[in-house]
């Protein structure tokens, strides 16, 4: 068996939750955004909420689940990037959100789990 690596497999994960998405009417305003205090997955607009999606993926639950694994922690890293994206972009007139869309199993048979307003 073919292993592609961990950045190969998150961009995969990133690709289809993007996908994903878009078919349930989001679109897509930025991918990858970095910052010096992070990285946001996925800046989607979903009517007038701006979306910053943290994408996460498991092959299965050994290690517990996509969902279990944004802590308190991740969760205050991705408000600092937030922040930072919002104010690089001078954006401070829609309202946003968090949301979570966990990709689970294979890749090439994935299953979703989007959590909307996680946090």
């Amino acid at each position: 068996m073919i292993r592609i690596g961990t950045r190969a497999t998150g961009n995969r994960a990133e690709d289809l939750a993007a996908r994903y998405l878009r078919k349930h009417k989001l679109k897509l305003v930025e991918r990858n955004y970095l910052c010096k205090v992070g990285e946001l997955d996925l800046i989607m607009l979903d009517g007038e909420y701006l979306v910053f999606v943290e994408v996460r993926h498991r092959r299965n639950h050994h290690f517990g689940g996509a969902l279990e694994s944004v802590d308190h922690y991740k969760q205050a890293k991705l408000r600092r990037a937030a922040e930072n994206y919002l104010q690089a972009t001078k954006t401070t007139d829609c309202p946003c959100r968090f949301d979570i869309l966990c990709v689970n199993g294979n890749l090439n048979q994935p299953e979703f789990d989007w959590i909307r307003n996680a946090f």
